[in-house]
């Protein structure tokens, strides 16, 4: 009996110990999360500026040098493809706004979401769904440099269910770019590249501290 109960002690304290091994904190979870995006910078070639050196150069991300400019406060690095055209956002008032994006897990290296490419995923009501089918609208209002917006519809709010909150990376760029419509060919909507940590992502993001590349196109609805 008693090198039974030995026994038992014994291979609880190794499942313990097993157990501990393999549990991640969430400081191990953040430092895993900053190595996956230094490997991503890295493996992309991008250049990073700081926010002094962004301001020397207008407000301008150099594309043929693959420059992203790190927003310290955020924590997002930004390329800003193209200013797009029109005005930037008017403070105190809600404008509809419609975006293609795609969403790419950096740490997975997999593509979560997108509706600017053909993208198929599995929606229990009416089955499976091509987000290139659909372009996501985002209701936002303005406050100063205070940004917060809602999404109405689209492949975001279809696969991110839990919070019909727009990402705070989401809405960086509406300090630096114009929201227009464009009206002829020489007009484009803005464009922008970012790499979102875990804290500026969406609620799945949050929860599983994990950081996501964007590539996004922002345009005024009529």
């Amino acid at each position: 009996m008693k090198k039974l109960i030995f026994s038992l002690l014994v291979l609880t304290a190794v499942l313990f110990m097993a157990s501990c091994e393999n549990y991640e904190t969430y400081g191990d979870k953040k430092a895993k999360e900053r190595e996956a995006i230094n490997q991503y910078i890295a493996r992309e070639s991008i250049k990073v500026i700081s926010e002094s050196q962004f301001k020397a150069q207008g407000g301008v991300t150099k594309v043929e040098d693959n420059e992203y400019v790190r927003l310290d406060r955020t924590g997002v690095y930004m390329q800003i493809v193209r200013e797009g055209c029109g005005e930037m956002l008017e403070e105190n008032k809600s404008v509809n706004i419609l975006c293609r994006f795609t969403e790419t897990n950096i740490l997975a290296d997999s593509v979560l979401a997108s509706n600017s490419e053909h993208f198929y995923f599995y929606n229990s009501s009416v089955g499976w769904i091509d987000g290139s089918d659909f372009v996501d609208k985002i209701n936002v209002t303005r406050t100063g440099t205070t940004i917060s917006a809602s999404f109405i519809e689209g492949v975001m709010l279809m696969r991110h269910p839990s919070s019909s909150s727009v990402p705070a990376g989401w809405l960086v760029p509406l300090n630096y770019v114009n929201i227009g419509r464009p009206e002829n060919e020489n007009e484009e909507t803005s464009l922008v590249r970012l790499i979102v940590p875990h804290s500026q992502g969406t609620a799945d993001a949050a929860s599983s501290v994990y950081p996501c590349a964007y590539e996004i196109t922002y345009m005024r609805e009529k």
